[in-house]
């Protein structure tokens, strides 16, 4: 089984890139599922149910969010029939669900969506969450299961993956915007600590960058806001699953057609 996993898609930069590429993406690379988060794609800040509509239009099998889950009202009632998670550790009221069995071909692949604690809003401890759901989920026989940690600090990240590698196939971080360069192999699982943005690369984390620095030269600004116009990356890690992560590398897709590939490397 062959994954890619796209990280914080940003506004309309952002969808449009996917818009532009994915299903291309999806043939070269032989993609069996596209996981896409998708918490900042409508103008940064939540998603819209029709902004939901667009990213699976274009090749996505499933959205994942985090702490801007909430940000467009119209969408909690569309939370439980989209194919859109939440984080796990949110409190169980909340409407939607953490996590999701997907049936690739006569494989299981459960997804979970789970936020850290370090400044995010308030939730359950995703350490102690996890830790007391994974021996249900084992019950349900997954082949595979990936996570989507979004989070702010990378220690809080490795100290998870470190905590699951050889129990999860993959624990790959979102929420920070800015791709790192630790994608690896450890214990048969693929770890990230951020995948990276897919919307404006040439701003602040994908919004205009005179607000971002008016706030720091002032301590005060007005509200973010995505360019109309900008160049736009997509960033997105493929791996392959079988007994465990056998091979990822990550792809940087810019505006201008040209593709980086990064491997990962094995401990």
């Amino acid at each position: 089984m062959r994954v890619g996993f796209i990280g914080d898609v940003v506004g309309k930069p952002g969808r449009k890139m996917l818009a532009k590429y994915l299903k291309q993406l999806r043939k070269e690379h032989g993609l069996d599922c596209v996981i896409t988060n998708c918490e900042n794609a409508s103008h940064g800040f939540g998603v819209t149910p029709k902004n939901a509509g667009e990213l699976l239009h274009s090749g996505s099998d499933l959205l994942t969010g985090g702490n801007h889950s909430w940000d467009k009202k119209e969408i909690l009632e569309q939370m439980d029939t989209l194919p859109l998670l939440r984080p796990l550790n949110y409190p169980d009221a909340a409407p939607g669900s953490g996590y999701k069995m997907l049936q690739i071909g006569d494989k299981k692949l459960a997804v979970i969506n789970l936020m850290g604690h370090y400044c995010m809003p308030m939730c359950d401890n995703p350490f102690v969450k996890i830790e007391r759901f994974l021996p249900g989920l084992q019950k349900q026989n997954p082949d595979h299961i990936i996570i989507d940690f979004h989070a702010e600090s990378t220690a809080e990240k490795q100290a998870l993956f470190y905590m699951l590698r050889g129990k999860v196939d993959a624990v790959l971080g979102t929420h920070t915007h800015v791709g790192t360069d630790d994608l690896k192999i450890d214990g048969g699982s693929v770890y990230i600590s951020d995948v990276g943005l897919t919307g404006c690369r040439d701003n602040v984390l994908g919004m205009e960058s005179q607000i971002a620095i008016d706030r720091f030269l002032q301590g005060y600004g007005t509200h973010f806001d995505v360019p109309d116009t900008c160049k736009a990356i997509m960033q997105m890690v493929v791996f392959t699953l079988e007994k465990g992560c056998e091979e990822a590398y990550k792809l940087r897709i810019y505006d201008s057609g040209e593709i980086q590939r990064q491997e990962a490397y094995r401990e």
